[in-house]
């Protein structure tokens, strides 16, 4: 309890607190990004729980600030095997090369790639946003109950029943569904493609990450952003800035946030997957470190590469040859790479990312590195069908609406709009509605325009 300088009495809430500045609400997130970071933290895992365990107020927030002291100052264990540097340059000296023949394509074709990467992106999302946080217990479940195991069309809101609403825990009613929609609805996914398509528009290929932070504060609230993104939001709020900001008491600064942002960087790189990496890695930078900075790259790269080559080994290689070979993503993504060329059921793949990573803690199901691996299976084992790839990617669990957009925009980028069948596209009304001031809806002809203006 304080006193203002009039003698009102106030209190801080601190549940509100925690909604906004998550730190010591997801303590033990921080202990787990700690030591798969390779800090030498162990020793302290009964601080960390015995903070969780408090309930949140002044306390609880005093001593997790000590623990982040802790953090920022931890050596890194001896036994560490990763390299995973923060710099720019020095992320291309741990890379990886890859070479393919690229064949550049007209400028009918590249309008009807970057169409096709534009409307991938929301069909791949709208499959998944109606299930986003539902976890595979549920999922598989429901899917078979409504006639769509293994998932090959939207869900409806015609599937969902009373009778079938009873059966899970997870909500079901009032989502977007793809038979309620006109257009793709808002969500941060698609948001992202916009709002870059505003940055470059601002200021240039050339933008800095300082350019990213000042557009997010412009263009949209606080509670547009979540996450990684969301702590960013409020660390620029406190004047601290990019880098700083993605470190500051950021639990989250390895999940995959900056992974559904890179997307336009590849849009407006055809054929060149370095430069789109290095407009993701800037864009990255306000928000996530190490490997959700990687995953970024990667998927910006993999875009760059689908404009230019129909070969799905080489998207993928063509992606990882843009981040640290020496690091977790790097090696999580060959792990999925090399089961599929050795005869690795998808089954088997849906078993090996399950067994990898916890959905059931918001670590494991949000981290870049678990969802990256979906991605890769969906490019994987969809082998270039365009619906194939997203129900894949959306059937898998984890971040559903994420990894379908994602998917949907590497295909959609490689088959161009004449390879989605217009049942994907027909909900999507070639609209995008966002919630970022002054745009509202985009017309994703006129995005598109835009886009071919930006190359």
């Amino acid at each position: 309890m304080f006193l203002d300088t009039y003698g009102t009495e106030f209190k801080i809430d601190y549940n509100n607190v925690d909604a906004l500045n998550r730190y010591p609400s997801d303590i033990m997130a921080e202990y787990n990004q700690s030591m798969e970071e390779g800090l030498d933290v162990k020793k302290y895992k009964p601080l960390f729980e015995a903070i969780s365990e408090m309930e949140n107020g002044e306390f609880k927030k005093r001593l997790s600030d000590v623990v982040f002291d802790m953090v920022m100052s931890a050596p890194m264990r001896t036994d560490y095997e990763y390299i995973e540097p923060l710099k720019l340059e020095e992320i291309k000296a741990h890379r990886k090369p890859h070479n393919f023949v690229a064949v550049k394509p007209d400028a009918d074709t590249l309008r009807k790639k970057l169409l096709g990467a534009w409307m991938g992106r929301a069909c791949g999302c709208l499959l998944g946003k109606p299930i986003e946080c539902i976890r595979s217990d549920e999922l598989i479940p429901l899917l078979k109950e409504t006639g769509n195991y293994p998932m090959h069309r939207y869900i409806l809101s015609t599937d969902i029943t009373d009778d079938v609403c009873s059966h899970y825990k997870f909500g079901l009613r009032n989502k977007c569904y793809a038979d309620t929609v006109d257009g793709m609805p808002v969500d941060d996914d698609t948001n992202y493609v916009v709002l870059a398509q505003k940055i470059i528009e601002d200021y240039g290929r050339d933008f800095k990450s300082e350019d990213v932070a000042t557009a997010w504060m412009k263009y949209q609230s606080v509670y547009s952003y979540y996450t990684a993104e969301r702590i960013a939001y409020v660390n620029f709020i406190n004047c601290i800035q990019p880098p700083a900001s993605a470190m500051y008491k950021n639990v989250c600064r390895e999940w995959i946030g900056a992974q559904i942002r890179g997307d336009y960087f590849g849009y407006i790189n055809p054929g060149k997957p370095e430069d789109a990496a290095e407009m993701a890695f800037r864009d990255a930078s306000v928000s996530h470190v190490k490997n959700g900075v990687y995953g970024e790259m990667f998927v910006s790269a993999m875009i760059a590469c689908a404009a230019v080559t129909d070969n799905i080994d080489d998207i993928i290689l063509g992606g990882l040859a843009q981040i640290p070979g020496t690091s977790r993503l790097f090696e999580a993504v060959m792990k999925i790479f090399n089961g599929f060329k050795k005869g690795v059921t998808l089954d088997e793949c849906f078993d090996i990312i399950h067994s990898d990573f916890d959905e059931y803690t918001d670590h494991g199901w949000c981290h870049t590195i678990s969802n990256a691996m979906i991605v890769t299976a969906a490019l994987l084992y969809g082998k270039g069908d365009f619906g194939k790839s997203i129900c894949i990617a959306v059937g898998m669990a984890f971040d559903t609406d994420c990894n379908g957009a994602t998917v949907g925009s590497v295909i959609g980028m490689r088959n161009s709009i004449d390879g989605i069948d217009e049942y994907w596209r027909k909900p999507i009304n070639g609209k995008i509605h966002t919630s970022i001031f002054g745009v509202e809806s985009v017309g994703i002809e006129k995005a598109v325009d835009k886009t071919l203006e930006h190359i």
